[in-house]
């Protein structure tokens, strides 16, 4: 008899075990970025579809990925799907990427631009991101730098500037972007994939002229001139400085 009683409780319990959802509940977010380059990921939640609970904003965000990206960085991070907060089911809504660069050694001298990841229950089959036989998803993206100055000084200033692309490197509109839908995270791997432009060019139209080695600062009115514009002025230049301190009349060679 406490043998029959055994074999019957192994079979309820194998039983059980094969009612039981074994898709992973996290998939893995991962960048290849330009050399000195990072990203930060914040992870956003909703109530999961059909639950009528509410969760306050403060709490349906997840540890935000790479926030001490200066200090250590982690290309790759493992992201949860579903989790309940304050008692609330909920599943996982988007992903807020910043991709940073630094330009100088002060805290300062960095810039960065945005990139996003969508998800939700359903989706248009235009709008869906398609995974491999391998599990991966990539999505691409190009930055560019733009260079302007700032203050009396003209201190050099770098910005960041990021678009989405296709396989192909041809520019679109707007920021890096992909979306997805719920069933098709559990254990895939979601890869952006960032190259960076050849040339940087200058932030404000008129400001600089290009020349064989490189591209001078006009002068405008007067070296306080903040905005100084060329208007056609395309023989008086003015110096400016890097932020390393050097002082420059062309950029990036600094010297003609």
């Amino acid at each position: 008899m406490k043998q029959v009683l055994r074999i019957a409780s192994l079979s309820g319990l194998a039983m059980s075990a094969g009612c039981v959802n074994t898709q992973p509940n996290t998939f893995t977010f991962t960048a290849d970025l330009p050399p000195d380059f990072a990203y930060e990921a914040a992870v956003y939640y909703v109530p999961a579809p059909g639950e009528t609970c509410t969760v306050e904003t403060r709490y349906n965000k997840a540890p935000v990925f790479n926030r001490e990206w200066r200090k250590a960085y982690k290309p790759d991070s493992e992201i949860v799907i579903r989790r309940t907060r304050m008692g609330c089911p909920l599943v996982i809504s988007r992903i807020e990427l910043e991709i940073y660069s630094a330009y100088g050694k002060d805290w300062s001298d960095i810039s960065h631009d945005s990139a996003n990841v969508v998800i939700r229950d359903e989706l248009e089959a235009q709008y869906k991101g398609m995974f491999s036989e391998a599990g991966e998803s990539t999505f691409y993206g190009q930055c560019q730098w733009l260079f302007r100055t700032s203050g009396k000084p003209r201190i050099l200033r770098k910005i960041l500037d990021c678009k989405k692309t296709n396989p192909q490197g041809e520019l679109g509109r707007g920021r890096p972007f992909s979306a997805y839908t719920l069933d098709q995270l559990p254990g895939k791997t979601v890869r952006m994939k960032i190259k960076l432009a050849d040339e940087e060019r200058p932030a404000i139209g008129d400001t600089w002229v290009k020349v064989p080695n490189g591209w001078k600062r006009c002068l405008g009115k007067h070296f306080e001139d903040q905005y100084a514009f060329c208007y056609g002025n395309y023989q008086d230049f003015s110096g400016f400085q890097m932020p390393d301190g050097q002082r420059c009349t062309i950029y990036p060679g600094c010297t003609e």
